[in-house]
């Protein structure tokens, strides 16, 4: 889907981060705590921005343009710049999935963490079950190269999760 950007994620956003975290298939691929805190999205908003000013984290909102809708968001939870690596992530708002939006945003934020941050290697942590977001790492250029079993994922929820990755040196 042509027209996506990055928007560093702000207070601006919470609305559509409310209508992420009341999805049941976001909160089945992802690490937010069940049942959602009520005060969670603008908890989430502040950890990614605190994390931006001490560069340990990153968070986008995925925006079309014009008109700046909220489409999902594209989050790096975890940037170790002495090792240069970061773990990336993204979700999806309803509406704008099976459009290429997951894509065109992973790329935007994959393109964004080598250049931004230099990072050497990036890591996405996908959920065994989740085979849309296997396809998007997949369309983006990121192998597979394991599985972590049993993972912690959140209070009360392990699971079996798929480590992907991409090199700044990868073709």
């Amino acid at each position: 889907m042509p027209g996506i950007r990055l928007e560093p994620l702000s207070t601006k956003h919470v609305d559509g981060v409310r209508r992420l975290v009341a999805d049941p298939a976001v909160l089945r691929f992802t690490r937010i705590p069940e049942p959602v805190p009520i005060d969670f999205p603008d908890r989430w908003i502040g950890r990614y921005e605190e994390g931006r000013r001490d560069r340990t984290r990153e968070g986008f909102a995925l925006e079309a343009s014009p008109g700046a809708t909220f489409l999902g968001l594209a989050l790096v939870p975890a940037i170790d710049l002495e090792a240069r690596t970061a773990e990336l992530g993204y979700i999806v708002a309803e509406e704008a999935r099976g459009r290429g939006v997951a894509t065109e945003g992973l790329h935007l934020l994959t393109d964004w963490a080598f250049s931004e941050l230099g990072a050497l290697r990036l890591e996405l942590l996908i959920s065994v079950e989740n085979e849309a977001s296997k396809r998007v790492a997949e369309r983006c250029g990121y192998e597979r190269e394991g599985v972590l079993r049993s993972t912690y994922v959140k209070p009360g929820v392990r699971d079996d999760v798929e480590i992907w990755s991409l090199l700044g040196s990868d073709d």
